[in-house]
C-alpha cells in the first residue's frame, strides 16, 4: 500500500495590484476523472458480488469485465479496458481504490482532467496487453484471465515519482521513503514474481499487468512531462526582469525545485519566485 505525505506541489502567491496577475493553484482544481472512476470500479464490484445470485450475469460479467488472450481471440478486445475497472475481492479494490486517490488526485489537479484520462486509459490498455503478452507468450497459456485497475495504477505511481523522485511517500501506510525509491521498488518485486510466474512458481498476481503501466509512466514522463512540466529557463524575458544577482539565485532555486521539490522550498523563497513570476508577467505585456 502507497500513500502521499502530503501534496507534492504548491504554489504561493501574493498580494498584488491586479487579480489578474495571481497564478493558478493547481491544487485548487476540482477533482473529476478520479472519483468517477472510483464510482465506476464500485459499480462493476457490486456486479461481481451479486454473480452469486445469478448464473446469467455471471457470464456476463465472465465474458466482458476479464481480459485474456482467449478473450482477445473471440473478439473480446473491449475487455483491454473493462477488466481494468474490474475487482472481485474487497482487498483487491480498496487497495486499488486507496492508491489511485492517494496519487491519482494530486496528477489530475496537476495534469489537468483530459490529460489524466488520456493517461489512464492508455495505461489500462497497455497493462491489459502486457498481462496478454506474458500469458500467451512467456507463460505459454492463454486462458490465463487478469482484471483490476493495479497495471493504470502502477502507470500514475511511476509518472508521480519520476515528477517527484524525492517527496516522502508511506509504503504500506507507515514506512516514509522518497517516491522514486518506492515505486522502483515495486517495479523490482514485480519483475522478480514475473521471473518466478515463469519458471512455474510464483503467486496468482499479474506481475506483467504492473510492468506495462509502469513502462507507461516511464515513457509518459520521458516523452512529455519531463518538458511539458518542467521548470521555466532564464530566457529573454527573464533577462529583462531579474537583476544578474536575481537570475543567479533563480537558477539555484530551479535546481532546489527539480532535485527536492516545491516543498523543499521556504517562505521567503516561495515570495522571492513569485514575485519574480509578477514581473516577468508585466514584462511579457510590455512588449
Amino acid at each position: 500500500m502507497l500513500a502521499t505525505m502530503n501534496q507534492p506541489y504548491t504554489t504561493t502567491t501574493t498580494s498584488s495590484d491586479s487579480a489578474s496577475t495571481r497564478r493558478e493553484n493547481p491544487m485548487d482544481r476540482t477533482l473529476i476523472a478520479v472519483p468517477v472512476i472510483i464510482a465506476v470500479n464500485v459499480l462493476v464490484f457490486l456486479a461481481w458480488q451479486a454473480t452469486d445470485y445469478s448464473e446469467a450475469l455471471k457470464q456476463v460479467m465472465a465474458g466482458n469485465f476479464l481480459v485474456s488472450p482467449a478473450h482477445l481471440a473471440y473478439g473480446h478486445w473491449w475487455t483491454l479496458i473493462t477488466a481494468a475497472f474490474s475487482h472481485i475481492d474487497l482487498w483487491h479494490i480498496a487497495l486499488n481504490m486507496f492508491v489511485l486517490w492517494s496519487f491519482g488526485s494530486v496528477l489530475e489537479k496537476l495534469w489537468g482532467t483530459r490529460v489524466f484520462v488520456v493517461f489512464y486509459f492508455v495505461a489500462a490498455i497497455v497493462a491489459s496487453a502486457s498481462h496478454c503478452f506474458v500469458s500467451s507468450v512467456l507463460m505459454g497459456d492463454p486462458n490465463i484471465n487478469a482484471l483490476g485497475a493495479s497495471g493504470a495504477v502502477s502507470g500514475l505511481l511511476l509518472a508521480f515519482a519520476l515528477m517527484f523522485p524525492k517527496h516522502k511517500i508511506l509504503v504500506f501506510g507507515v514506512i516514509p521513503v522518497p517516491a522514486l525509491v518506492g515505486a522502483l521498488a515495486f517495479v523490482a518485486i514485480d519483475l522478480w514474481g514475473l521471473f518466478a510466474q515463469t519458471q512455474g512458481g510464483g503467486i496468482g498476481i499479474g506481475h506483467g499487468a504492473h510492468l506495462g503501466g509502469a513502462l507507461c509512466g516511464f515513457l509518459f514522463w520521458a516523452l512529455y512531462l519531463r518538458t511539458r512540466f518542467e521548470r521555466p529557463t532564464a530566457g529573454e524575458s527573464f533577462q529583462m526582469a531579474m537583476t544578474p544577482e536575481e537570475v543567479q539565485e533563480f537558477q539555484r532555486l530551479r535546481q532546489k525545485l527539480d532535485h527536492e521539490g516545491p516543498e523543499a522550498l521556504t517562505p521567503k523563497e516561495k515570495v522571492f519566485l513569485e514575485q519574480i513570476r509578477e514581473r516577468v508577467m508585466r514584462a511579457h505585456q510590455q512588449r
